[in-house]
């Protein structure tokens, strides 16, 4: 992962600002790569639909003015932390191969806890049947794991909620998000 994203994905656009007085035309959204929760400011014709994608590096923003702050789930919008679950599970799709990967590489986080069960519905057994499955062959997508270990809960679901957790800060052990 890198160090900052280059690009977020749009929760909610407020064209005149928050209802506290501030009235910068404010995008919420949530990092590409570090999935982490932005306001940026954008440029005066600019108006983002929910789920687009706008670039925030170091290079030319064409659509962004600058990027106001980082901020907590708790700072977001009703309607962006709805369109939170939406934006998060299109990332996902985008990313499968990263998060398949974790399925394939994850290890013990403590000597007493494996990664695994740190996400939402997986304990020891769920976790001994990946382990199982993994060691007789790595797994290649979120429908292999399905199939294979069919008793584990949807693989997509469950990092869309781990990723969720984290981001409200319910969790001790970070997974996903910087």
């Amino acid at each position: 992962m890198s160090d900052k994203d280059e690009y977020i994905m749009v929760l909610e656009f407020l064209e005149h600002g928050h209802s506290d007085g501030r009235d910068d035309r404010v995008a919420q959204g949530i990092g590409k790569d570090n999935y982490s929760l932005l306001e940026v400011v954008m440029r005066e014709d600019e108006r983002p639909k929910g789920g687009e994608e706008l670039y925030i590096g170091d290079g030319d923003r064409d659509k962004v003015e600058f990027i106001k702050r980082r901020i907590g789930y708790d700072e977001l919008t009703g309607n962006a932390q709805k369109e939170l679950k939406y934006v998060l599970q299109e990332l996902i799709s985008q990313k499968e191969d990263e998060f398949v990967e974790f399925f394939n590489e994850a290890t013990p986080v403590t000597p007493r806890r494996h990664a695994f069960e740190l996400l939402p519905g997986i304990g020891t057994k769920h976790m001994q049947a990946l382990l199982d499955e993994r060691e007789k062959e790595e797994f290649e997508s979120f429908e292999d794991i399905k199939e294979r270990v069919p008793s584990v809960p949807d693989p997509q679901e469950t990092v869309n909620d781990r990723i969720l957790e984290e981001l409200k800060g319910e969790t001790k052990n970070k997974l996903f998000v910087d």
